[in-house]
């Protein structure tokens, strides 16, 4: 089995911006996405010595890493200025497609919580990273 990110396919949908998903494209060689861990509980250790532990909900943060000319740049740009003009948060839902596991996720409720507006300039110009922030990442089997 091949676990290739080359043919994943990302789209974005910021319904106030571009009501039709967005297909981003340009990624970074070695950096096409990352996601933090989450912590899926609440624990806490009583002076007793007896554990207790809670469910929580918990936001996904998902990084974007976008080579300096990519064309893709341009969605966070309109997304960021969009925000910006309205004085609002934007919300967006998102698709990953990663064929060579034959899973796909939904992604919901996103904000822009991370816009990096210009590539950093060294001896080339640098890749742009951007997070999004999501509700929810659900996982399911390609159909």
């Amino acid at each position: 089995m091949s676990i290739t990110s080359s043919n994943s396919v990302v789209q974005i949908t910021v319904p106030l911006v571009f009501p039709a998903p967005m297909q981003l494209q340009g990624f970074s060689a070695d950096d096409i996405y990352g996601t933090d861990p989450i912590n899926s509980a609440e624990v806490m250790m009583g002076v007793d010595g007896r554990q207790s532990a809670g469910f929580v909900y918990v936001s996904v943060k998902q990084n974007f890493t976008l080579n300096p000319d990519s064309l893709s740049n341009d969605v966070f740009d309109a997304w960021w200025a969009a925000s910006q003009a309205a004085g609002e948060i934007l919300e967006c839902d998102g698709l990953i497609v990663l064929k060579s596991i034959g899973t796909k996720f939904t992604m919901t409720n996103g904000v822009l919580t991370s816009y990096q507006p210009l590539p950093d300039g060294k001896r080339t110009l640098q890749a742009r990273r951007h997070e999004i922030t999501w509700e929810r990442a659900v996982p399911s089997p390609i159909s």
